[in-house]
């Protein structure tokens, strides 16, 4: 009887023996797994263009200028190349629209959005306009730490509307979360003739802005713009070759003789990232 409890208890530590050695092997497979995943992730990551590409158009010039067809092409240059395209109209560009924007995720936006600059009295010279009437008890805060500034269409006559247009503090301060190493596409008058604005959208995680150093027309902006978009979306070319190219394509505007630029300057080789096979039936730009 004795033989036959000695032999149950062998079986029985046997059995356990078997059993932690199962054990074992699956956490060393595991182990083997998750380290090779990481590894070929680290390796090899996942290319952002693999993933859905976000753009915004925010048109806050249609308030006055609106302009279909350059909508329709900006829209058919960027959805050809893979990216899923949100349209803003005017009444859409509000304070906490902007307050919000970063969080939305989009690898591109377009600002055809007008823009204002004063003297460099201050730290923040330029101005992003809103839709939204100008009030004096409203948005005090960020009104009296210089986030904030009434604007004024130009050129301007007694009585017209003043809109509330953020500044480059407002970026700064008042922006939730981070920018997904966007371009930014600043469609409006002398976006960057200063820097502040464009630096506080890199402070804010975006990898570029581009801009004019001066006034322009709404249909020069939108005209530079499509050629812009074709350079850089369809042709994917660099952020240096396709300003340039721009520029000599559709010349300084007629009045003020501005011109695109972009920052920082560092982004000069930049491209920006396009959807897998999106181009593979047109890559001419035409």
């Amino acid at each position: 009887m004795n033989s036959d409890i000695e032999r149950e208890a062998h079986e029985s530590k046997e059995r356990k023996k078997n059993l932690i050695k199962a054990v074992e092997a699956i956490v060393i497979v595991t182990i083997v797994l998750v380290s090779g995943f990481l590894t070929y992730t680290t390796l090899f990551p996942s290319s952002q263009t693999s993933q859905t590409l976000k753009a915004a158009i925010v048109d806050h010039l249609s308030l006055k200028y609106p302009n279909d067809t350059f909508i329709q092409t900006c829209t058919s240059i960027l959805m050809n190349a893979g990216f899923t395209v949100d349209y803003y109209e005017s009444s859409k560009v509000t304070v906490e629209f902007y307050r919000n924007l970063p969080t939305y995720g989009y690898n591109l936006v377009v600002l055809r959005v007008h823009s204002i600059t004063h003297e460099p009295e201050v730290a923040n010279y330029t101005g992003l306009f809103t839709t939204e009437l100008w009030g004096e008890t409203r948005y005090a805060y960020e009104r009296a730490t210089d986030q904030i500034l009434g604007a004024a269409l130009i050129p301007y006559h007694e009585g017209d509307p003043i809109y509330f247009a953020i500044t480059s503090e407002f970026v700064r301060l008042s922006m939730s979360g981070k920018f997904n190493s966007t371009t930014i596409v600043m469609m409006g008058c002398s976006a960057l003739t200063y820097t502040d604005m464009a630096e506080a959208f890199i402070e804010k995680g975006a990898k570029v802005c581009i801009g004019w150093n001066g006034l322009v027309s709404n249909t020069h902006t939108d005209y530079a713009t499509t050629q812009l978009l074709k350079h850089l979306i369809t042709e994917k070319q660099v952020i240096g070759q396709a300003t340039t190219k721009t520029n000599e394509e559709v010349g300084p505007d007629p009045e003020s003789n501005s011109t695109l630029t972009y920052y920082p300057a560092e982004a000069e080789n930049y491209t920006i990232p396009i959807a897998k096979n999106s181009l593979e039936s047109d890559t001419s730009g035409t």
